[in-house]
């Protein structure tokens, strides 16, 4: 066995953070998430750093922000240096199954091997290209791929994307990722520390739960949505182009929320914490396999999600905006070698650290330019060495947030109008202070700050990354700007520790 520790990091897709039982969440079935949250780190102020599946995982992969990779929504980022590759390189074994995200499979990814699904719908032969491994495996046994099902269906739009799954288990998205890790658990037999990463697709929509796993919550207390009449109003536009591009579009995600009922809504939001129940299940079975095999013994185990789910709130439901319902996800890191220490916190992190903390346990020097910092001293019982975070970053096309502990901004490139959150009077984000003149000078304070970071962080990165990617003939899309490197900046000028 290596003296290395094996790395198994779980992502599942738009999961909010309040979808953990052991939380504080009992309306939710999730008792392998409950399992690792008892038994290992929590990370109660976790923030994802892109607002979009790609943005997000582009981010956590290659350690930078959407705007030092230039990937902010569906961009390709294949041909990227990854941490992965260092991990490669340093002689772990690699494997990915399910979902990752990237726009091209035929790059060096860092992986060893990978067992592909990407989204449940809107991907594949019937779109004109090349299909997944689950797709295969559904074609190989009779079935289709679920797809165009809002132009098939006459009701679609009056199940607000609540559809349960509708054929045998086994070939549900989900369950094929799970029992595909499985398998490959108990084959797994080289010597060499393993990084295995497990991307399930749920709960990203159609929320499509096993029935058996709904019926856990027909019962159930579901909390409301949360919105105030007129809130649209005080925004952004972009919050009602939101909302009306996902009632006209032409592909499955169309939705129209807008004269929903609160039992429709509720309904809503059972098909969602049931598509939860069915990825817990896998996940289990999972942490099962890997037990059995003794791989668990000498291995760190780090569950989140790349962003999470507006779910009703808001008047609205998916992604791409900057509410803390899309950009809080679950994070928590069980170390089971023995120092790992059991807990959470409330302090500021990002998925931006999981590159750091990975490479950290893997014994490897964490590359310059990577825009995280290592969480290993609040499970490893270090907690009181580290200096909290000031904000949290997050990107998408138009918009930047920067969130602290009291306050959230969110500056829309180019425009004059924005968001500005009191967190403490306000921590459902309902009203909006951008234009109340008594928020001035702390809207322009925030601003600069913002500003400052972005400047940081894009000159910090630049030419560091830029000089790693010629050895390796990688992409960059910020060709002949230099930059100072990660060590010829002070630790208090990093962007790293506002």
């Amino acid at each position: 066995m290596s003296d290395r520790p094996n790395i198994i990091l779980v992502i599942t897709d738009q999961q909010r953070a309040d979808t953990i039982g052991a939380w504080g969440y009992d309306h939710m079935v999730t008792p392998a998430m409950d399992e690792l949250a008892r038994e290992g780190y929590s990370f109660r102020n976790a923030f994802c750093p892109g607002a979009t599946c790609m943005a997000s995982r582009a981010a956590i992969f290659t350690g930078m922000y959407p705007h030092n990779t230039g990937v902010y929504s569906f961009n390709d980022w294949s041909g990227h240096r990854l941490w992965t590759h260092d991990l490669k390189e340093a002689g772990y074994w690699c494997a990915s199954v399910g979902k990752m995200h990237l726009n091209s499979n035929d790059v060096d990814d860092g992986f060893h091997e990978r067992i592909i699904t990407e989204n449940p719908t809107g991907f594949g032969r019937e779109n004109g290209g090349a299909d997944d491994d689950w797709g295969r495996y559904l074609a190989h046994h009779g079935q289709v791929r679920p797809n165009h099902r809002n132009r098939t269906d006459p009701e679609w739009l009056s199940k607000f994307q609540g559809v349960p799954w509708h054929l045998e288990e086994c070939y549900h998205s989900d369950v094929f990722i799970g029992d595909a890790a499985v398998g490959w658990v108990e084959t797994y037999n080289s010597d060499r520390p393993l990084f295995l990463e497990v991307g399930f697709t749920g709960p990203h929509e159609p929320w499509d739960p096993l029935p058996r796993h709904l019926e856990m919550y027909q019962d159930a207390e579901i909390p409301p949505a949360v919105f105030r009449d007129g809130e649209l109003d005080d925004n952004p536009p972009e919050h009602t182009s939101h909302r009306r591009w996902f009632e006209e579009t032409s592909n499955e995600a169309q939705i129209r929320l807008r004269d929903a009922t609160p039992d429709q809504i509720a309904g809503m939001r059972r098909h969602y914490y049931g598509n939860i129940t069915t990825v817990d299940e896998k996940l289990g079975q999972l942490m099962a396999a890997l037990e059995r095999k003794g791989l668990l013994e000498n291995s760190i185990v780090l569950f989140c999600s790349d962003h999470g789910e507006m779910l009703g709130d808001h008047g609205l439901v998916y992604k791409w905006l900057m509410y803390d319902c899309i950009t809080r996800i679950p994070l928590i890191i069980r170390d089971y070698r023995e120092e790992g220490k059991v807990g959470s916190t409330d302090d500021l992190v990002s998925l931006m650290d999981l590159g750091p903390t990975i490479l950290e346990a893997a014994g490897i020097e964490t590359p310059g330019y990577l825009e995280g910092r290592s969480l290993s001293p609040y499970f490893q019982g270090h907690h009181d060495e580290v200096r909290p975070r000031e904000f949290v970053f997050c990107e998408d096309n138009y918009e930047v947030m920067m969130r602290g502990r009291d306050h959230k901004i969110v500056y829309y490139i180019g425009q004059e109008y924005g968001e500005l959150y009191d967190l403490r009077q306000d921590p459902h984000e309902l009203h909006n202070l951008w234009s109340s003149e008594s928020h001035e000078a702390l809207r322009t304070q925030l601003q600069l700050l913002l500003l400052q970071w972005l400047a940081q962080s894009n000159y910090w990165t630049a030419g560091y990354k830029q000089k790693r990617l010629r050895k390796y003939g990688m992409n960059w899309p910020h060709d002949g700007r230099a930059a100072l490197s990660h060590n010829q900046l002070d630790a208090s000028e990093r962007p790293v520790d506002l």
